[in-house]
Order: C-alpha cells, then sequence, then structure tokens
C-alpha cells in the first residue's frame, strides 16, 4: 500500500520559474542576520527605520537604527530622506504592521525599502545589538554574530 504525499499533492513551479519567485520574494524582506552584517559593515547607503512611536525607540532599538513612527511619515517628513539609500523598516515583530505602513508610505513616495522579518522580537532573538536613549548609537566593533544560514 503506498502513502499520498501532502507536500506532493501539488508540485513545486520547474526551477527557472521557482528561482524567479523566491528572487522577488527576498527583494521585500530582510532578515535580522544578513542586517547585522550589512550594518557591521558599515554600509552606508543602508538606513535602518524603527517606525515605533519615540518612546519604544528610547526604551531599545536596532543599533544605528533612526527613530521614524509610521504615523508621522508624511509627504513632507519623507522629502527630507535620502532617494539614493534603501530603506529597512522594523517595528516589534510579526504581530506588529507599523513596519509594513512605514515601508508602504516610503514605497509609495518613491523610496525603495525592504522589511525587517520578525522585527525587533527576531533582532533580540538572535541576539544583535541593542542601544536605548533618543540617539542611533553606534555598532559595536565585535563581528556580527553568524546565524549559520
Amino acid at each position: 500500500m503506498s502513502q499520498s504525499s501532502i507536500v506532493l499533492q501539488y508540485l513545486p513551479p520547474d526551477a527557472q520559474e521557482n528561482a524567479a519567485r523566491l528572487r522577488h520574494k527576498l527583494s521585500y524582506y530582510a532578515d535580522s542576520s544578513d542586517l547585522a552584517q550589512d550594518l557591521a559593515a558599515g554600509i552606508e547607503t543602508l538606513v535602518v527605520i524603527d517606525t515605533r512611536s519615540a518612546a519604544q525607540y528610547q526604551a531599545g532599538h536596532i543599533c544605528g537604527a533612526i527613530s521614524f513612527p509610521h504615523r508621522e511619515m508624511t509627504e513632507e517628513t519623507l522629502s527630507r530622506l535620502n532617494a539614493g539609500h534603501v530603506y529597512v523598516t522594523y517595528c516589534d515583530g510579526i504581530g506588529c504592521n507599523g513596519s509594513t505602513r512605514g515601508a508602504l508610505k516610503l514605497a509609495s513616495n518613491g523610496f525603495k525599502v525592504k522589511e525587517l522579518i520578525g522585527g525587533l522580537d527576531f533582532w533580540r532573538r538572535d541576539n544583535h545589538p541593542m542601544a536605548q536613549g533618543a540617539e542611533p548609537g553606534s555598532w559595536p566593533q565585535t563581528a556580527a554574530p553568524d546565524c549559520g544560514c
């Protein structure tokens, strides 16, 4: 008696089509390990935006991230940003849509943007550096932890 596979009930697309879809998916998101490596390397064209409230930002944020609550993003306030940068938005985590709201406002105003998968929750789980207070803080001189991905 043979068993039928639930996973294989719907076969994946051909390899080229699947590669294109996966490449497309990666263009929307960054994970905490990749972002930590880029921040540790000092990639200057990458700007991390904490879309939560200023009070939440001050309580703890990603080292180097700027505070720009999504509720304060307007055409006027966004015009102060550099269109040549790529922005990575984050909020508390998968139960919060502040990063999506911020990313939508950025993209709708012509900026290149990605969202951080899992937000601050996944960032903390991966033990990446945090800062407190009203300033972005600077990246520590230690190497970014390797997630093994």
